[in-house]
């Protein structure tokens, strides 16, 4: 790897690791924010949803952005964008242009994914570097991740909350400009000139906004019925958008994509990725606050050994582990240790203490997230060409998104319904609630490792699927899927 490799690199990275602290900074804030602005209950989670529904719901078209535009013109148009919305978030003098604002940077965020994987899987073509790459990728997502609520913690203690959004203006004002001289510029290929699928834009980002708010309803109970409504017309709305994308000359989705059967393995398995792990974070803090105690700054510090090991793990660990095993076999790898970890959690005693209960978990956790971060995005991008990398991106990060909105929705129900019908003490009946969910995430992780190991992993041995251990195949072959 080039010294100018290494430095885009490290620019491309540094970006993930910003966008994914955004999606848990914001949590610890919310209380000091609440009192600035004067805002209730439901104003304060409209701040932290705002972001999650807008990601979530604009990915496809941020993925068929990038492709049509180019990755390096939309990683740095989302960038500045995000920047500037953060900008507002920190001077905000008021709730409703918080919660716009905070839209915006989901929107941007929604643009910078996409375009980041399209950029590492477009510069990075050498086999041991472009492994390497995307190791170092998802070792920056799972600290960011990890990190959000510790730092969100620190920065509003120090400085106020403001500071947890005005962080980004440097690292986003110095990435805008460094993008221009580092990151490969756009051929003539993704300069595209393409009209846009405006119809299945809408109604595709429409369904997806539905669908994300309906999943985040179930959690309320007096919401079920509403959210159960909005459901079905979300699932009515992603029917329209399949219709729309067959017929359309120049689909927003193209529908072949999903005859690859690294991007339709990849879209199902990234479902019950979501699903297990992103609820098991909720699920522990939950754990650490409520029965054990903990400050939300105590509980957000509980997380820093995640963020600590991902980052070994995702540098050194992942792409040696890549190369043996292949893109799936990560994926089952990083499945069956995250299967690991969720049983330990779901053996946590009521007065449990970290060092013995719940840090073996957390570094088993770690060392998982990485490998199934690699192992769900790397096969289907390598998969398809160049024109596609933004979607594809974009559907394994939306397909992953609406796994954990489903997770958190569930494992939060089944928590509440044990702990309800559970007796004896308070705190016992609430932990053990807790550990029920801890043993659904095992399931689902389970699940998912043996799906990936008898319907992608042993296919992909016998010669049939698209990610070996060595060129990816559409670069090798100059297949365009």
């Amino acid at each position: 790897m080039t010294g100018r490799e290494r430095a885009a690199l490290l620019l491309i990275t540094a970006v993930e690791l910003v966008v994914a602290l955004d999606t848990t900074v914001v949590n610890i804030a919310l209380p000091a924010i609440g009192h600035d602005l004067r805002l209730g209950e439901a104003q304060l989670g409209w701040v932290a949803n705002a972001y999650l529904l807008a990601f979530g719901g604009f990915m496809l078209l941020g993925g068929r952005l990038v492709d049509r535009l180019g990755p390096r013109r939309t990683f740095r148009a989302g960038l500045a964008a995000f920047t500037v919305a953060s900008a507002l978030a920190g001077l905000a003098p008021s709730a409703g242009l918080l919660i716009a604002a905070r839209a915006v940077q989901g929107v941007a965020a929604a643009v910078v994914i996409p375009a980041q994987i399209s950029l590492l899987a477009v510069t990075f073509t050498e086999p041991d570097v472009h492994r390497r790459a995307f190791g170092v990728w998802s070792a920056m997502g799972a600290a960011g991740s990890a990190a959000g609520t510790a730092v969100g913690g620190l920065l509003t203690q120090a400085f106020g909350w403001p500071a947890i959004f005005l962080v980004n203006l440097p690292i986003g004002a110095a990435a805008v400009l460094l993008a221009g001289r580092l990151v490969p510029s756009d051929g003539p290929a993704e300069r595209g000139g393409r009209r846009l699928d405006l119809a299945g834009a809408l109604v595709g980002t429409t369904a997806l906004l539905v669908l994300g708010y309906a999943v985040g309803a179930f959690t309320e109970p007096a919401m079920r019925l509403p959210a159960v409504a909005l459901s079905a017309g979300a699932i009515g709305l992603l029917g329209a958008f399949v219709a729309i994308e067959a017929r359309a000359a120049e689909p927003l989705l193209p529908l072949r994509l999903f005859r690859v059967g690294a991007v339709s393995g990849s879209a199902v398995l990234n479902v019950v990725v979501g699903a297990a792990h992103v609820p098991a974070f909720t699920l522990l803090s939950l754990y650490l606050q409520h029965a054990r105690g903990y400050t939300p700054v105590q509980a957000g510090l509980a997380f820093l050994p995640v963020a600590l090991t991902a980052v070994v793990v995702g540098r050194v660990l992942v792409p040696a582990a890549h190369k043996r095993l292949g893109g799936y076999g990560m994926l089952a790898a990083g499945l069956a240790l995250q299967a690991l970890a969720f049983a330990w959690f779901g053996r946590l005693p009521a007065a449990g203490g970290y060092l013995a209960d719940v840090l073996p978990g957390l570094l088993l956790l770690a060392t998982g997230i990485p490998a199934t971060a690699v192992g769900g995005t790397v096969p289907a991008v390598d998969a398809v060409g160049k024109s596609d990398t933004g979607v594809v991106a974009g559907v394994v990060n939306t397909t992953q998104r609406v796994g954990a909105g489903l997770g958190v929705a569930a494992l939060l129900t089944v928590a509440a319904t044990v702990t309800g019908r559970a007796g004896g003490p308070a705190d016992a009946a609430y932990v053990a609630g807790l550990r029920a969910s801890f043993l659904v995430c095992t399931a689902l992780a389970l699940v998912g490792c043996v799906l990936t190991v008898f319907l992608l992993w042993r296919r992909r041995r016998r010669g049939a699927a698209a990610e070996d251990c060595g060129e990816p195949r559409a670069r090798r072959e100059g297949v365009h899927a």
